[in-house]
């Protein structure tokens, strides 16, 4: 646990582990406390480096302000020079994986790896209009987990975990009705509100895991398709029965692609 300036504000991050490093960007109501059942595995064999942008978690809160999502690229920049690294391999889900986007593009050079799980090149009108309901649901706890939770999961593991959900709901509930978390989700989903990178992404030329999810209904599979016919260099993979939260309906899976592909050294196949 540490943290490190970035111009008037605080960034907090965490370091595991030693080798190549891999850095997890947050989906947009995560923290570092959401990886923790991930640790252990993400650096057995890398330097796992996990972050909270600007607005997340133990981060400075940037209340009264307004900004857009080249904000935290540059906080993203700013911990790999405090760190000291070279080129990083990059992961990002939903959120985060827009601001991997955007570091790929602007700072490629740093990039090993590009690791995209659950998002989007752009946030078209649909999704827009799913950011305003979540505003405007904000002002109350328990409207803001039933506007929010239950399309960041399939049907089925919704039903099938229902005594986990309830759990999760005893604790996100408050959490939600905290008007400082509530700011900031708002602060945070205004910042993607424009995010657009779909006539930049063919410059990305790291070698990219794109991974979408079946039953994803914030970032359906079309938009994963969409990633993976503009980046040169991509891989997709379309995980069956989940929703948006991948790494939690499917951990095994989700732990097994991450760590395949930042692991795996380059094989060129010679055929015949």
């Amino acid at each position: 646990m540490a943290t490190f300036q970035f111009k008037e504000h605080t960034i907090y991050y965490e370091s595991y582990g030693e080798g190549k490093p891999l850095i997890i960007l947050n989906g947009i109501m995560m923290s570092t406390v959401s990886w923790q059942s991930f640790v252990k595995s993400l650096s057995q064999y890398n330097r796992l480096v996990l972050v909270d942008m600007l607005d997340q978690g133990n981060s400075s809160k940037l209340a009264g302000k307004t900004y857009d999502q080249s904000l935290q690229v540059e906080v993203i920049k700013a911990l790999v020079d405090h760190l000291e690294l070279d080129k990083v391999y990059l992961f990002g889900i939903s959120y985060g994986g827009e601001i991997a986007m955007k570091f790929a593009l602007t700072h490629q050079d740093r990039v090993e790896r590009l690791l995209l799980f659950n998002t989007t090149a752009q946030t078209s009108p649909w999704l827009r209009e799913i950011g305003y309901a979540w505003n405007k649901a904000a002002a109350d706890g328990e409207a803001y987990y039933s506007t929010t939770i239950p399309t960041i999961y399939s049907p089925q593991f919704f039903t099938k975990n229902a005594a986990w959900i309830e759990q999760r709901k005893s604790i996100l509930i408050p959490l939600f009705s905290n008007p400082a978390f509530s700011e900031a989700m708002i602060r945070l989903t205004n910042s993607a509100e424009f995010h657009d990178v779909a006539q930049d992404i063919h410059k990305i030329l790291v070698p990219t895991l794109i991974v979408g999810c079946e039953n994803d209904y914030i970032t359906p599979p079309a938009e994963q398709h969409f990633l993976a016919s503009q980046i040169p260099a991509s891989q997709l993979v379309v995980i069956p029965d989940s929703g948006h939260a991948s790494m939690y309906e499917k951990p095994y899976l989700f732990t097994s692609l991450v760590l395949g592909f930042v692991l795996a050294d380059h094989v060129t196949f010679k055929i015949g």
